[in-house]
């Protein structure tokens, strides 16, 4: 039997960050309606802070969704949960920095710091009903020990998934598929893998992530997204539906991603 994997479509989010991409309220409506009636088992709406217009697609968004999990995404600041929580989606996704490069030099904090502030904001969150996940941001260039340790307490407190972000672009698929299993190994805890295709292997890193353990996969329309992109919706599960059981078959990928095309114009 094929292992079950879970599309994470962050479209409408990491993909409106690419140049040239500006997704009117409308457009997001008509994309979250595709890809609600799809099945696809996550749509990560976008980010609640970044205005009052932000927030009423997404509220219009979560209103109109029968299928999907409805998520948004936050920075690690109590202010973005709050805004968040006026959505009233069903999943509040916290990014945490978890590289040296991004905690030290970055934000001039430490270990310790980021800890209590993760701790803070998800039980905050947690405390008003709401399902948290939580992102390693930056986690190709992290510390294993730090993010295993770090997904341990995360568990403790109820978080039962962490997204593995390749942020800047730089993990190969074998590297991938170790760091998975290590946080797997020695936490417990479930794994969602975000790839950027920088080097071109977006997808590749995707199904060795999956391979290991991974069961929530992030893709992106036509892997649109910053810089390089992220990992294609429609590659990925033509090149690995005989080996995972997703959500949606092979034609009806192909099928919803010439429709979400078509309206952002990039056909």
């Amino acid at each position: 039997m094929k292992p079950v994997k879970y599309i994470v479509d962050t479209t409408m989010r990491d993909g409106e960050q690419s140049p040239g991409i500006a997704m009117s309220k409308q457009q997001k409506l008509l994309i979250a309606k595709i890809l609600d009636n799809a099945g696809i088992y996550q749509i990560e709406a976008g980010i609640p802070v970044v205005n009052s217009y932000e927030i009423d697609t997404i509220r219009a968004i979560v209103e109109n969704s029968k299928n999907s999990k409805i998520s948004v995404w936050n920075r690690l600041v109590l202010e973005d949960i709050k805004k968040s929580i006026d959505c009233a989606p069903n999943i509040i996704h916290i990014s945490t920095p978890v590289s040296y490069v991004l905690i030290y030099s970055k934000l001039n904090k430490n270990k310790t710091w980021v800890m209590k502030n993760l701790t803070s904001c998800t039980e905050y969150a947690m405390a008003r009903g709401f399902e948290v996940t939580v992102g390693f941001e930056d986690a190709s260039r992290a510390d294993i020990t730090f993010m295993t340790a770090l997904a341990r307490q995360l568990k403790e407190i109820g978080v039962s998934r962490i997204r593995f972000a390749d942020t800047v672009g730089i993990l190969s698929p074998s590297r991938t598929y170790q760091a998975v299993k290590e946080i797997i190994d020695y936490s417990g805890i479930e794994v969602e893998v975000h790839a950027h295709n920088d080097l071109g292997m977006a997808v590749a890193n995707t199904i060795l992530g999956a391979k290991n353990g991974a069961d929530y996969l992030d893709t992106t329309i036509l892997g649109i997204g910053e810089r390089a992109g992220n990992c294609d919706f429609l590659k990925l599960i033509q090149a690995s539906h005989n080996i995972f059981d997703f959500e949606i078959s092979t034609a009806d990928a192909k099928r919803v991603q010439d429709e979400i095309a078509q309206i952002l114009s990039i056909f």
